[in-house]
């Protein structure tokens, strides 16, 4: 169905392993499939207090454990850019001429009717198909 998947994954839960379950089926032969990982910088006031040792640090670790994530995943490469995480995924799909996102997301509470979460804003500007996967917890 499709020739380049991106699976938006994050590092704090597991859902990720279960879109890359669906992202190999909906994958043509011979197309790929890119895990990504959008590393968010510490905002405002927070950034100012922190050393940028310790941000480079961190940015190092989160691509060290995508990487591990998918290591023995055939057709999957790891991806970690920095941005904000809606917004990434969807940068990346289209530098990328993603022509799927199969993006995990969870049962919205309170804060994502009022706020909007990633998924939905990915689902409402993405140039290409979205695959909602949503966890069952």
């Amino acid at each position: 169905m499709y020739n380049k998947i991106i699976v938006p994954m994050a590092l704090d839960h597991g859902i990720g392993e279960a879109a890359l379950k669906i992202a190999r089926v909906l994958l043509n032969d011979g197309g790929s499939i890119i895990a990504l990982h959008v590393h968010e910088a510490p905002s405002g006031t927070v950034s100012a207090y922190l050393d940028e040792d310790v941000v480079r640090e961190a940015f190092k670790k989160a691509k060290a454990k995508l990487e591990d994530r998918v290591k023995d995943s055939a057709n999957v490469a790891a991806l970690v850019t920095k941005g904000h995480s809606g917004r990434g995924i969807i940068d990346v799909a289209a530098q990328q001429s993603a022509d799927c996102i199969v993006i995990g997301s969870h049962k919205p509470g309170l804060i994502d009717y009022l706020l909007g979460s990633t998924a939905a804003r990915v689902v409402r500007h993405a140039h290409c198909a979205v695959h909602v996967l949503r966890d069952p917890n």
